[in-house]
């Protein structure tokens, strides 16, 4: 990252409101205890998708990637009183660090953490979602879009993260390079999926905003 991006990075975290005690323990315990640590959504983009979650009101929310929990939580303040979200993860390690630490929220019981691959465990929920969060292997991200779509209320919303994959995208590729290979094929399959209108956002390493037009 260029010297000018660390600056207007920072100068962005300084004027959004702050992370609450919870999430912040989890970032640091995170930052701490476990690799991959750039897989978490962290203060702006936990904010953006607390923001996102509390304009649309969800009855039902889905996430595939649940990493340590800290996006579920942002996105669960947005829920309607009687809503649920469902998180789903390949590693199931990983899941029990995110039950501990969502077990924590006040928003436990409306949480339900799976672990398995997200394509067999989406149809058993028997759920049409008002907002889908894509955060899982790059690699299966059209994938995940088509299992999930139809899971999707019309009007509703897909966020996929990493878009951007570290700028990447825009640089040549090598063939073995399966995950930034994903995602720019899930990039311009979203951009000619005419049952959706769509919005790149360059926040952090790139949102995917999607909007369900038509089944």
């Amino acid at each position: 990252m260029l010297e000018k991006d660390k600056d207007i990075e920072k100068y962005i975290a300084d004027h959004t409101s702050a992370e609450d005690e919870l999430l912040h323990e989890i970032y640091r315990k995170t930052n701490l205890s476990v690799i991959q640590t750039r897989m978490i959504s962290g203060h702006v983009q936990g904010k953006i998708l607390e923001f996102f979650s509390k304009m649309i009101s969800p009855k039902n929310i889905l996430e595939i990637g649940t990493f340590t929990g800290y996006s579920a939580i942002c996105l669960a303040k947005g829920l309607q009183p009687d809503g649920e979200l469902h998180s789903i993860d390949i590693n199931d390690e990983i899941i029990e660090t995110a039950k501990l630490m969502i077990k924590k929220s006040q928003y436990a019981s409306q949480i339900h953490l799976y672990a398995g691959d997200a394509n067999d465990v989406i149809p058993t929920l028997n759920k049409k979602f008002d907002i889908v969060f894509l955060d899982g292997d790059k690699r299966c991200y059209v994938e995940n879009y088509n299992t999930v779509f139809d899971f999707v209320n019309v009007g509703g919303f897909i966020l996929a993260d990493n878009v951007l994959w570290d700028r990447k995208i825009i640089e040549p590729v090598k063939p073995n390079d399966k995950q930034t290979l994903g995602i720019i094929e899930f990039n311009d399959f979203v951009q000619n999926d005419n049952r959706v209108e769509n919005v790149l956002f360059n926040v952090r390493d790139g949102i995917m905003i999607i909007r369900k037009l038509k089944n």
